[in-house]
């Protein structure tokens, strides 16, 4: 099976060139005519920052000693509990979105002109898993426009003698799991845009343990020129 993963791979790193055949895929692995990854769900890119559960936001009302600075985690409902303003729905909004909420509660509850703000402390549900050979493997919050580049400078970038050439995207597309091969040096040189990354994405860069395979088929091509989205099949990986 693994090998079917390699010989289908090896042909979409191959279809760039005229003389190749036409790209074939297997049983365990279908490439498909993309230049990304699609994102899960439909999500947008351009949200922001969505609270989940049991995340950490700190609030901070100006001139408003109880509210002054206040680390409140999100309970399992998805709300918060604040004098005066009472329960705010944070799950699934921005941070910008929940200070608009505390502020009109606020306002409701007699509290003149509050200057709130809401910002991320702590995050458990929203990140992205960056492996490999980066200096600090880990969960990194997603906050703002995450990209792959952006993924990996948060990780303290990579390691010395990192593959930038191998760098490998795994996300789940509604119930479908698929996988990206980067180069993060063509990215760097303007050969094709920085992904963007979503909730949940796994980044692992280099030669990582179970990943190798993976390893050996970005160095079957000395030219990358744009990245290969494939969907994996459930046994696959």
């Amino acid at each position: 099976m693994m090998r079917a993963i390699f010989a289908a791979v090896i042909l979409a790193m191959a279809s760039g060139c005229a003389s190749v055949p036409p790209l074939q895929s297997s049983e365990s692995i279908q490439v498909v005519g993309a230049s990304e990854l699609p994102s899960p769900n439909g999500a947008s890119s351009d949200t922001g920052y969505l609270i989940g559960s049991y995340d950490r936001l700190l609030v901070d009302v100006l001139g408003f000693e109880e509210l002054s600075k206040r680390e409140i985690q999100v309970d399992a409902a998805g709300n918060i509990a604040l004098p005066i303003a009472g329960a705010v729905h944070a799950a699934g909004r921005t941070p910008d979105e929940v200070a608009r909420d505390i502020t009109a509660k606020l306002q409701a509850g007699y509290v003149r002109n509050p200057q709130v703000s809401v910002n991320l402390f702590q995050s458990t549900s929203q990140y992205v898993t960056v492996e490999g050979q980066v200096t600090e493997p880990g969960n990194y919050p997603l906050v703002g426009d995450m990209t792959l580049i952006r993924a990996v400078a948060a990780a303290k970038g990579p390691s010395e003698f990192a593959k930038l050439d191998d760098v490998v995207v795994f996300r789940t597309v509604g119930d479908k799991r698929m996988v990206a091969l980067y180069n993060l040096a063509a990215i760097r040189r303007g050969h094709y845009r920085d992904p963007q990354l979503y909730a949940k994405d796994v980044v692992v860069v280099g030669d990582s343990p179970g990943r190798r395979l993976f390893s050996r088929i970005v160095q079957a091509s000395s030219l990358i020129t744009a990245p290969i989205i494939a969907l994996v099949s459930s046994n696959a990986l």
